[in-house]
């Protein structure tokens, strides 16, 4: 059995040839292991039918184990010569035929060089997608953050509406002011505070 490695005919008939002629040589010594014990069985009844015979059944079986270790002998001699012609002629692929699917090869056909050239390129490009995608992810993280913050200043705004609103129901007509009254108010409790605790502090002294 060849021992080379046929792929571009394995690309085209489906199977390896020397599948092929595997189960070939099988078929064929099933077929002739079959047929022997057919002609045994055929001449085990013949024998039955002859009264003065000086064969056995025994010396017809050893006779057939002979004659297929012979026909077996002669067979592989004939299948090795049948499988050449068959891997060199019939079951490869000329060196000068492209398959179909193979032909854009033949059009564009490039050295080892340019095919390195081209690997760094995919490579370039690759990097170049990858930063890209990054950036876009950078930009979508950025883009959800100023729209988490616009929800937030809209809050915001929306309080400082219903503050105002509270402000107008109570006399105070302008917001600035508002927070003004307050400031200051919150200035007078911090100094009656701080009198207070002073005087505290003076008492516990005496």
């Amino acid at each position: 059995m060849s021992a080379k490695v046929m792929v571009y005919e394995t690309q085209f008939f489906g199977f390896t040839p020397q599948t092929c002629m595997m189960r070939m040589y099988l078929a064929f010594q099933d077929h002739l292991f079959h047929m022997m014990l057919v002609i045994e069985e055929v001449m085990l009844k013949k024998l039955q039918s002859m009264r003065c015979s000086k064969l056995t059944s025994s010396s017809i079986r050893r006779s057939s184990e002979k004659f297929l270790a012979y026909m077996r002998k002669h067979f592989d001699q004939l299948f090795g010569k049948m499988e050449q012609l068959l891997l060199k002629v019939v079951l490869t692929i000329p060196d000068n035929v492209l398959l179909p699917e193979n032909k854009c090869q033949d059009q564009y056909r490039y050295t080892a060089s340019e095919f390195q050239k081209l690997q760094e390129e995919i490579c370039h490009l690759e990097h170049r997608v990858k930063v890209e995608t990054s950036a876009q992810q950078a930009l979508k993280t950025e883009l959800e953050e100023q729209k988490a913050t616009q929800e937030q200043l809209e809050k915001i705004l929306q309080w400082f509406d219903s503050l105002d609103n509270i402000c107008r129901e109570h006399g105070t007509s302008n917001l600035k002011e508002s927070f003004a009254f307050l400031k200051g108010n919150s200035e007078k409790l911090q100094t009656v505070m701080q009198e207070a605790e002073d005087k505290s502090k003076k008492l516990h002294k005496k």
